[in-house]
């Protein structure tokens, strides 16, 4: 990870391994990871499938993050966001991040993106802007909840969980939109 990395600034916390059928990590996003939402011809907004293995001791949930720090904000952008994903789970499906939620275990909960819906947003970089960076996080937490509202934003999720964070897992994948 170089250049404006989101975890920087964070505390360390202990690596364990995530991967995906949907993608690998340094790949770029398949076309139903893009948004449709947002115009992206065959973009379907399915949130990827993810594994997690390797978690530190004293885990006691999860949370699940998708970030673009690339977006031109400057504040980057959140596609993504799930609290008190219970420690005994270790995959969510791929679309588990539909507007239902109900591929998500029973007391995780999606946060609404910056798009304000409370769902999985696929990629959609500004064409011509480049290739986009999108950081897929599993959060290893000491606590068995989050104590953050649903209709809060994934930023305060982030600070809420911060110093409950034991442990990181992150795919880097990529998307590009030529102009």
């Amino acid at each position: 990870m170089t250049g404006n990395n989101p975890f920087a600034r964070l505390p360390e916390a202990a690596d364990f391994t995530v991967t995906s059928t949907t993608v690998a990590d340094g790949d770029a996003w398949p076309a139903a990871q893009m948004s449709g939402l947002f115009g992206v011809p065959g973009g379907q907004d399915i949130s990827p499938q993810l594994t997690w293995s390797g978690a530190p001791e004293g885990t006691k949930s999860y949370a699940v993050t998708v970030y673009d720090p690339d977006a031109p904000t400057g504040s980057g952008f959140w596609h993504w966001a799930v609290a008190n994903i219970p420690a005994t789970v270790t995959t969510l499906p791929e679309g588990a991040g539909d507007d239902t939620g109900t591929g998500l275990p029973a007391g995780a909960f999606q946060l609404p993106n910056d798009a304000r819906s409370a769902r999985f947003l696929g990629a959609a970089p500004p064409a011509g802007h480049g290739a986009h960076r999108y950081f897929i996080t599993v959060h290893a937490l000491d606590v068995d909840s989050v104590e953050v509202a649903a209709e809060a934003t994934p930023a305060v999720l982030g600070f809420t969980m911060f110093p409950h964070v034991i442990g990181r897992a992150t795919i880097v994948v990529t998307a590009d939109i030529p102009a």
